[in-house]
């Protein structure tokens, strides 16, 4: 049996959200809800008018929509009639789901899959009225919102679940919908929101028994402890302070008494003034921050009163981000009270769960790094602290340390043995990591090796006979040390040592750009010969990328954007993933892409439009693109905006595209070659066109006086500048002209404050 069609019932943020992932594999899709009264399928539309928020769009590209027929449980039921798999993502009361449940099946095909989202509700009691054939073809698919980006899907199977029914669910969704799937028990909250829901209790209670206010534990809270930036007051605004209130309660419910998540769940009087005040988060427009007239603005837990919101400057959690979590753990300020009360007790509840939950940390670290953004997991945390540590701490401090924590004394969760990596299982026994086939994720991968040549920046290693190259800096923003890195490879595997270069991390995000500190010490040293030889040095690093005679991918994930996408860009062959983000931003510092990224947006439009002799309309559109500084959210958009060619392919699953890179390199077919001709130039004219445009667009009070020197650089670039029309220009042309204009901004004091507003208050001003 295969799924070539399917039904989600329930059109809220979620059933919209799967019905949409769904689309965005190319598999049809009904999505239905109650019928509305003037309009039947008036609930069914507001889902999907939800998956097209510009804000985060549930849908890869406006092709995707088109799988996606809308409905309503009256007059479309038999429409399921023929579909392979329906998921129930209904409102959380039984008997709703048990009535609906009891209409599937006098409907549905006999080997037709029945799932429901539910993660509070056990299996057993869902199915417990209906016939041993229903309970046998039914599943909980617990799907992470917004189900598009979050990775994670929970797969928990019932007593009489067939395991067909699980496989073929399993495999489905990890590789046609993208998700990681985790097998799970039928225990309360399985495992992503059992512990991840914990760990930000733990954060909110510590926070208000500490006095912290939301600025100094979010700063702690986050990217210091390997968490997303959100930190904890900014994930309660980002969710709603009610809904979060609701899943913390439903909790409640459904845990047993003696479950250490009751003593972190206590109801705070000023939250619940809050929710009656309608303070509820990013949705109202207020929480525990808001924006105002004046700037981000922070509530104060004690006053309840709104205050500026300025940019807390913590070296410990400076320190912590790049050097690791104990750097929290050996402070002794109030900061580093707070992190040990949130890591001891969230760390240990994780550790206090094997075997109820499973028998191995695998689990539950999949869970928290897929489904909460967690750079690692609560075991690989443990061991990146030390188990001795951790242990010695909790029982100096009267603390229980778990039974499975307790094993590993001595030990660590994870090792590498035989050239594989391992996890301990619940009673001592190592097991190899097993992964789907065709399943490759680097930061396992990278454990089994050492780094051929490496920096605080970047490495570089041998995978079986291919150059990877990773980024890891900050961001994985990129400078000089990282290009030498790159460059590294690239002379490695001319001289035939290697058989191609993969250009790969498995971090959040690929890249967010040359690093802006870097520019500003150049700036502040007036040393504008040392950045014109840094830029110089990532234009001729690119190049060899572009005009090499081996294969060379790139495989972005998350954000290609600045110079991380004009590494990108010069790659023979791009394998990216369906959420990646790429774009030339550079115009929203005051700068132009300065690594070839507007000779490749110019050439790559020529090559779209296929302009012929004249390329105006081409450089019109690369004009527009660079100066808006315009981003894709999806590959298929990036295709459409020249930002991709048509060699480059995409893969829904990111933990499937370091394997997809490495067949590439194998399979050298997939590889296209740069066609850098000269161009005849259209000069002065439409140079002279783009300056009044920006003028008239400035008069209009559309671009500040800042934007029109930043998009006249652009035009000179594009164009040629004040060049008779027809002026022949090369690549290398080019890539002076994008050094000249990007010294000649940051020479300029406009530019440097935008630069300064960016990295010290975290926005570019705008001037």
């Amino acid at each position: 049996m295969s799924i070539n069609k399917v039904a989600v019932i329930g059109a809220g943020t979620m059933g919209a959200g799967i019905a949409g992932q769904v689309a965005n594999a190319g598999v049809e899709v009904w999505l239905l809800d109650l019928p509305g009264d003037s309009n039947p399928n008036a609930l069914a539309q507001r889902g999907l008018e939800r998956l097209r928020d510009p804000d985060q769009p549930g849908l890869i590209s406006k092709d995707a929509e088109a799988f996606i027929h809308l409905g309503n449980t009256r007059d479309d039921f038999a429409q399921l009639a023929d579909c392979d798999w329906v998921a129930e993502a209904v409102v959380e009361r039984l008997e709703i789901k048990k009535d609906l449940y009891r209409r599937l099946d006098s409907v549905c095909q006999p080997q037709a899959i029945i799932t429901s989202n539910t993660s509070t509700i056990p299996i057993r009691l869902l199915v417990e009225d209906m016939p041993l054939a229903f309970r046998q073809r039914f599943a909980i698919t617990h799907f992470f919102n917004p189900v598009r980006f979050m990775r994670l899907l929970e797969l928990v199977r019932g007593e009489d679940t067939a395991p067909a029914v699980i496989d073929l669910l399993a495999d489905f969704c990890e590789q046609q919908l993208g998700k990681g799937v985790v097998p799970c028990l039928d225990t309360p909250g399985f495992l992503g929101n059992r512990v991840g829901v914990f760990t930000i209790q733990c954060a909110l209670q510590a926070a208000f028994e500490l006095g912290l206010t939301p600025l100094q534990a979010d700063a702690i809270f986050g990217r210091p402890m390997g968490i997303p930036k959100t930190g904890v007051f900014g994930l309660y605004d980002l969710i709603g302070i009610d809904l979060m209130s609701d899943v913390v309660q439903s909790l409640v419910n459904i845990l047993p008494a003696d479950d250490p998540f009751h003593a972190e769940a206590a109801v705070l009087p000023l939250m619940t003034q809050m929710i009656a005040n309608g303070q509820t988060g990013n949705k109202k427009g207020q929480g525990f921050y808001r924006d105002s007239p004046a700037g981000r603005e922070v509530l104060d837990l004690e006053s309840a009163e709104y205050g500026p919101a300025a940019r807390l400057n913590l070296p410990l959690a400076e320190r912590a981000e790049q050097q690791g979590v104990s750097q929290l753990l050996d402070d002794d300020s109030l900061y580093g009270d707070f992190a040990w009360r949130v890591l001891a007790r969230s760390l240990s509840y994780a550790a206090a769960l094997i075997p109820e939950v499973g028998d191995d940390p695998v689990a539950i670290d999949d869970a928290m790094k897929l489904g909460y953004n967690w750079i690692q997991g609560p075991f690989e945390l443990i061991d990146e602290i030390g188990v001795d540590r951790f242990i010695e701490r909790l029982e100096a401090e009267q603390m229980a340390v778990p039974p499975f924590l307790a094993e590993a004394r001595g030990s660590s969760f994870y090792r590498v043995a035989d050239g594989e990596l391992q996890a301990r299982h619940h009673g001592g026994k190592w097991q190899t990591i097993e992964r789907p086939a065709g399943v490759i994720r680097f930061s396992e991968k990278r454990q089994t090796l050492q780094p051929r040549n490496h920096c605080a920046v970047a490495s570089w290693y041998d995978l079986d006979g291919i150059a990877l190259v990773e980024f890891h800096s900050k961001a994985n923003a990129l400078d000089a040390d990282s290009m030498a890195i790159l460059d590294d490879a690239l002379t490695q595997v001319e001289t035939g040592a290697m058989r191609g270069l993969i250009v790969h991390n498995d971090a959040q995000h690929f890249s967010c750009g040359v690093n802006l500190q870097k520019v500003r010490e150049f700036f502040r040293r007036e040393d504008m010969d040392g950045l014109d030889r840094f830029l110089a040095d990532f234009q001729n690093t690119v190049h060899r990328m572009q005009t090499a005679t081996f294969p060379v991918v790139a495989a972005p994930v998350g954000m290609s954007i600045g110079g991380g996408f004009e590494v990108v860009l010069h790659a023979k062959q791009v394998i990216c993933h369906a959420n990646s983000v790429t774009g030339l931003v550079e115009s929203l510092v005051g700068v132009v892409p300065g690594g070839g990224g507007c000779k490749e947006t110019l050439y790559r439009w020529i090559d779209l439009l296929q302009c012929g002799e004249d390329i105006s309309k081409a450089c019109w559109k690369a004009f527009m693109n660079l100066g808006y500084g315009r981003t894709a959210t999806s590959p298929v958009i990036a295709l459409q905006q020249a930002m991709l060619r048509s060699n480059d392919r995409f893969v829904i699953n990111r933990d499937r595209i370091l394997g997809e890179a490495i067949k590439a390199i194998d399979d050298p077919a997939g590889q296209l070659a740069f066609e850098r001709p000269e161009l005849a130039m259209p000069g002065r004219p439409v140079f002279q066109e783009m300056v009044k445009w920006l003028e008239q667009s400035r008069d209009k009070g559309l671009f500040m006086p800042h934007d029109v020197k930043v998009g006249t650089e652009m035009a000179r670039i594009v164009t040629g500048g004040d060049i008779e029309p027809g002026t022949i220009l090369c690549e290398q042309d080019f890539y002076d002209a994008e050094r000249r204009s990007f010294l000649s901004l940051v020479s300029g004091s406009a530019t440097r404050d935008r630069i300064n507003s960016m990295l010290d208050a975290g926005s570019p001003v705008r001037n």
